[in-house]
């Protein structure tokens, strides 16, 4: 099931980035999914699926905004290694 949801936005910024309408909706998907992963809100597939792009192609981006693709804390990997 999918939502419509409409976000306003002042014509200037629009101007600003010189995007449509339609461009400034892909953006703006795009920027919300790779934040919610980031924060740990959305695994990597669900994100992709709300950036409206494949897995591997939302993992290069996660990667050309320098987001971490591993959710593992420093703390956790030093408790995993240890344990081995």
């Amino acid at each position: 099931m999918e939502e419509t949801l409409t976000v306003t936005i002042p014509g200037t910024i629009q101007q600003m980035l010189n995007r449509t309408p339609e461009e400034m909706g892909r953006d703006l998907r795009l920027y919300a999914a790779l934040m919610l992963f980031r924060l740990g809100k959305l695994s990597s597939g669900a994100a992709a699926e709300m950036a409206g792009v494949p897995r591997v192609m939302f993992l290069d981006l996660c990667a050309e905004y320098d987001i971490s693709v591993s959710q593992i804390t420093p703390a956790e990997l030093q408790r995993e290694l240890a344990s081995e």
